[in-house]
């Protein structure tokens, strides 16, 4: 690949004067995270104080290591809640937790403050996750030789233990290590706020796991964030205790030499003493809010990034299918002032500036549509309201990333109070939100794609996007199926997560479902980058197809002028150079609307077709004429055009195979992402010669080197996936709102 190197921008205030909510939003986060990744900012450590850690330094931490630290001052005021518990506990106060049972069994009592954090902590882990490995590399299995004595069902136990795997079980039932390292960070900087009675030392321990890359395996599933994401967050307490029966991730996480080894062992070999819980120490680190957040963090992050993509694709999708950029004109958002669809169509008005491909439609051709079609035409409107939803959502996370959300809480007079910061219902409100969001975005883009792929409505490219004959090549046939799978999966998961469950003896009778909604708005993520990678590779096709066409007019325009001027000479002796203008021109513009319909056509037969189409035009404007001589020109014109048209249009054809570049004709935004493909990632304009399965002697390229059409759409779905794509497209972003930024300078 292709040098792309992380831009050097001035980072914007978080809500800039200028920009839409959203935009602000999106650009200021995305710069302070590409800002903290730098390794020129290795410095730039996180530091915790409970009340301003961002979004983007979430992201930086969990995905890329980028270090944190606790805040001097705050990690000394833990100590003053810390004291007013234990004086409590010397009055012989009840409290919650403490010195009493947990949920539903609040009743019962203890003196056995300590073991009572710890036995709540060993009860928490009650969740699936991948056996442990032997030596010999098997799963860990603990079975009896002896089952009743029946040998023949002994049998077939083993050979159904030996059979194919399900699923991956690491995949299947294990968090994302990302997860966990942004869980940490939020748990961290939620208990050094000092209202959780917890020591600086269990502070430490939860940085050091941080700091030594020793991340717990945590269950995928179980938790239903009401009391917080109580299981999920024991096996992160029951790490810092050092618990041997427990796995971590360890190793180098740059050099992605990552491996799975007990707690207890990566514990010692990091040089990390095991923490002895104290009381409501364990209970502090299980009873809050850090899984669902961190999920919801991660997944906010993601969704920015393609609700901004989304709008480039809209723009590219405008030149693309040839439509205009009035439907974005600011008038629309003057007299209906809503902030998304002002801000949108703000933003893909501007992406299509320099535009040589969008057009301006005035009615004049009396067979084509008037306006465009809903999927460009009302864009704005459509990503206007997921603007704004992501935005509200974006607080919502951000907000919980800096609260205290466990039970019960000391406040600065020394009072314990019992209360239910623990219910996740904000990050599930954020979570639904961003995930039909998701699903809108689908929809638009699934919409703009099938209409791009159809030649019924992509205003003359070629069925399938192919380049070769349409008889012989059905090149994005596939993709068009692809996206309405896909499209069909994010309706799908559109859906609620409101099923709630009473849980824990009628105790957990509201729970928020926080969890499950993240993970499920994280596999909307992934399909809607599928769908926009899969979106952006016929962008790009397309562009070229559009390219390409217009080269071959521009070559046989001066050709055309030329054959009919010498074919019919006494037709224009006979008229004003005016009208022998008009002629001329009433006969190309026949043409080119033809060639648009004709794509379906096999090249020979659309220019035989097309020449055709202009016999009448021909008779009609010359109604004098010898009636031999005009017979003898139309023939002559009939015969000969044809070949001219197919000669041209295949030597232009080969010479954009090689060497063709869309560029020059296309928008501001446009431009630079098919830079980014083309040159970056190294996807090229497709060809059905590119794709023929390799075969003996076939090709001079290895097999690997002749791609799929999945695989090229895999490369740009990885750069979705890992960020990449997103340097382009906030770079788009930027400029885009630089226009405004000069114009109010």
């Amino acid at each position: 690949m292709g040098a792309y190197p992380l831009p050097i921008t001035v980072r914007l205030p978080k809500m800039h004067p200028h920009l839409g909510d959203h935009s602000s939003i999106a650009l200021s986060s995305w710069q302070s995270f590409a800002r903290r990744i730098r390794t020129g900012y290795a410095h730039d450590v996180i530091s915790l104080n409970g009340r301003n850690l961002d979004i983007a330094a979430i992201v930086a931490a969990a995905r890329h290591g980028v270090a944190a630290r606790v805040d001097a001052y705050s990690l000394s005021r833990l100590n003053e809640s810390r004291a007013a518990l234990e004086d409590d506990l010397d009055k012989g106060m009840v409290i919650y937790g403490v010195n009493t049972g947990f949920g539903g069994s609040a009743n019962t009592r203890t003196e056995q403050v300590e073991f009572l954090q710890s036995s709540l902590v060993r009860m928490l882990q009650y969740g699936v996750l991948p056996p442990p490995k032997t030596n010999e590399g098997s799963s860990q299995t603990n079975v009896s030789n002896e089952f009743n004595g029946h040998r023949p069902s002994l049998e077939v136990m083993d050979i159904l233990g030996g059979a194919l795997p399900l699923e991956d079980p690491v995949v299947s039932n294990c968090m994302q290590e990302a997860w966990v390292r942004a869980a940490i960070l939020i748990r961290i900087n939620s208990l050094v706020h000092g209202h959780s009675a917890v020591r600086p030392l269990v502070v430490e321990k939860l940085l050091s796991l941080l700091e030594k890359d020793i991340v717990p395996c945590i269950p995928l599933h179980g938790s239903i964030s009401a009391s917080g994401d109580l299981s999920p967050l024991s096996y992160i307490a029951g790490v810092v205790q050092g618990d041997a029966n427990l796995t971590v991730w360890a190793g180098d996480q740059h050099s992605r030499q990552r491996y799975v080894i007990p707690a207890s062992r990566a514990l010692a070999e990091a040089g990390i003493q095991p923490l002895k819980l104290a009381a409501k120490e364990g209970l502090a680190i299980v009873n809050g809010t850090a899984i669902s957040a961190s999920v919801g963090a991660l997944a906010i992050h993601d969704a920015h990034g393609l609700a901004v993509l989304s709008q480039i694709l809209t723009a590219m999708g405008v030149e693309a299918l040839g439509g205009t950029s009035e439907s974005f004109d600011p008038f629309f958002g003057e007299v209906r002032p809503h902030p998304g669809q002002i801000e949108s169509s703000h933003n893909i008005f501007n992406f299509l500036a320099e535009s040589a491909l969008a057009t301006h439609n005035d009615g004049s051709d009396a067979d084509s549509l008037r306006q465009d079609r809903y999927s460009i035409r009302t864009a704005a409107q459509w990503i206007g309201p997921v603007l704004e939803d992501l935005v509200l959502a974006h607080k919502q996370v951000n907000i919980e990333c800096n609260s205290v959300t466990d039970n019960p809480l000391i406040d600065p007079e020394g009072r314990v109070l019992h209360g239910g910061n623990f219910q996740a219902r904000a990050i599930t409100s954020a979570m639904e939100k961003t995930r039909q969001g998701v699903q809108s975005l689908g929809r638009m883009l699934f919409a703009q794609c099938t209409e791009l792929m159809n030649p019924a409505t992509n205003h003359g490219l070629p069925p399938n996007l192919a380049p070769d004959e349409p008889s012989q090549s059905f090149l994005m046939k596939g993709v068009d199926i692809m996206v309405a799978a896909l499209q069909a999966e994010l309706g799908f998961l559109a859906n609620p997560v409101n099923h709630v469950q009473t849980a824990e003896m009628g105790n957990q009778a509201l729970n928020s479902l926080a969890l499950i909604s993240a993970r499920y708005t994280h596999t909307a993520l992934e399909i809607l980058s599928k769908m926009a990678a899969a979106y952006l590779l016929a962008l790009c096709q397309a562009l070229d197809l559009r390219a390409m066409h217009l080269g071959f007019l521009e070559q046989l325009y001066p050709q055309f002028q030329d054959l009919v001027e010498g074919l019919f000479p006494w037709m224009k002796a006979s008229k004003t150079e005016s009208e022998w203008e008009d002629f001329g021109h009433s006969l190309w513009k026949r043409l080119t609307k033809e060639f648009d319909r004709l794509t379906t056509s096999d090249s020979q037969d659309r220019f035989a077709q097309a020449v055709k189409s202009c016999q009448p035009l021909i008779f009609e404007a010359a109604p004098e004429a010898d009636p031999s001589e005009l017979v003898s020109s139309i023939r002559a014109f009939t015969d000969c055009c044809p070949p001219l048209f197919h000669e041209t249009y295949l030597r232009n054809r080969d010479f954009y195979f090689e060497h063709g570049d869309a560029r020059p004709l296309l928008g501001s935004a446009s431009k630079r992402m098919y830079a980014f493909v083309r040159d970056y990632l190294r996807v090229p304009f497709i060809t059905t010669k590119d794709l023929q399965t390799p075969s003996l002697g076939m090709s001079d390229k290895p097999a690997k080197e002749i791609p799929t059409v999945g695989s090229l759409i895999t490369t740009i779905y990885t750069a979705i996936r890992n960020g990449q794509m997103y340097v382009p497209a906030m770079e788009c972003l930027e400029q885009c709102w630089m226009f405004k930024i000069k114009a109010n300078i």
